[in-house]
């Protein structure tokens, strides 16, 4: 039984490279266009016209720092972004979301400072700014302070059912620490 496709196909396209008629054709990253005579013509083009990021909002009175251009907020295929608004000659581009820099020091290489980082699927998590020399990476907040147990320099944030807790971030010890905290 053939797939049935979501969309109606209006016209029909024909190839660039040998005239033949283009179909669609269902791949691994999504739908996209080809040549109805694959095995000697492999032209294909994605099925969307452009996957550089739509522009959302013009930021006016911000310029861009390489060409002057005006700085336009950008839907892409990682989440939001700044980028310039001369986009193909002009390719710089500003994080929205900033990491934060805790200013605590790495336990594992004692050089480096743990930083904010995000996932590929969006989740935080904290690392060394030293990658790929050092790796070490917590996946709860870090707060600076030592073990009462086995005196490891650094302690984690974690919230259970009690409220929000300190353990060692060790994982050969992680026990609870019972150090009052005020915020």
């Amino acid at each position: 039984m053939p797939k049935k496709m979501p969309f109606a196909i209006k016209e029909t396209e024909h190839c660039s490279d040998c005239g033949a008629e283009l179909v669609i054709r269902n791949g691994a990253h999504g739908p996209f266009y080809a040549c109805s005579n694959y095995p000697s013509c492999c032209y294909v083009r994605p099925l969307k016209a452009s996957s550089d990021g739509h522009i959302v909002k013009e930021l006016k009175g911000q310029t861009c720092s390489k060409c002057g251009s005006t700085l336009v907020l950008r839907q892409g295929r990682y989440g939001m972004f700044i980028g310039c608004s001369n986009y193909p000659e002009c390719d710089h581009t500003e994080i929205i979301d900033k990491p934060d820099d805790t200013s605590i020091n790495c336990p594992q290489c004692k050089q480096g400072k743990l930083l904010q980082r995000k996932s590929r699927f969006g989740k935080t998590f904290h690392a060394c700014n030293r990658y790929p020399e050092c790796q070490f990476t917590l996946n709860n907040k870090p707060i600076s302070g030592e073990c009462e147990f086995c005196h490891y320099p650094l302690l984690i944030e974690k919230k259970t059912a009690q409220g929000i807790k300190l353990f060692c971030a060790s994982k050969l010890c992680s026990k609870q620490q019972f150090i009052r905290t005020e915020k």
